[in-house]
């Protein structure tokens, strides 16, 4: 995807495109989106850039993992497939997650850069990190990771 082309007109398009194909729970997985987006946008009277738009799309992955492990566990195959179909529609937009040596080497830089000494510093690191690696790494593993190379 062209870096010009922001995250919410790719998912506008991608619903264009699923509503000229008739796919009803594909086009029903990005209104979703699309409403979440605009919702924030509408709340805080901003216009989302990409940033934003991960930070929704990450809660919304977290919200429907949640529910799908509950319909899971309560045998609500119907339901548990209907979250794990908006799971895969959402994750289309993420980007590629870090693995465990590129996500250790962002905190290392992040560190280093912020002159972070102990854990009284914990907030510049995670700052630094989590803007370079929103929606490609879960926060608490990073939380976790920050900590333990601080020395807690």
């Amino acid at each position: 995807c062209s870096s010009m082309t922001s995250l919410k007109d790719r998912i506008t398009e991608d619903m264009k495109t699923a509503m000229r194909a008739g796919d009803k729970s594909r086009l029903g997985a990005i209104r979703m989106v699309l409403a979440a987006i605009k919702q924030k946008e509408v709340d805080e009277r901003i216009s989302v850039d990409d940033e934003s738009v991960l930070v929704i799309l990450e809660k919304m992955l977290k919200q429907r993992r949640e529910s799908l492990s509950q319909f899971t566990d309560a045998g609500r195959k119907d339901l548990a497939d209907r979250e794990q179909e908006e799971i895969d529609v959402i994750s289309v937009y993420m980007p590629e997650p870090l693995d465990e040596a590129a996500l250790d080497a962002l905190i290392a830089e992040a560190i280093s850069e912020s002159g972070a000494e102990s854990m009284r510093d914990m907030g510049k690191v995670m700052a630094i990190v989590k803007s370079r690696a929103q929606g490609r790494a879960d926060m608490s593993t990073v939380s976790a990771r920050v900590k333990a190379s601080l020395g807690v």
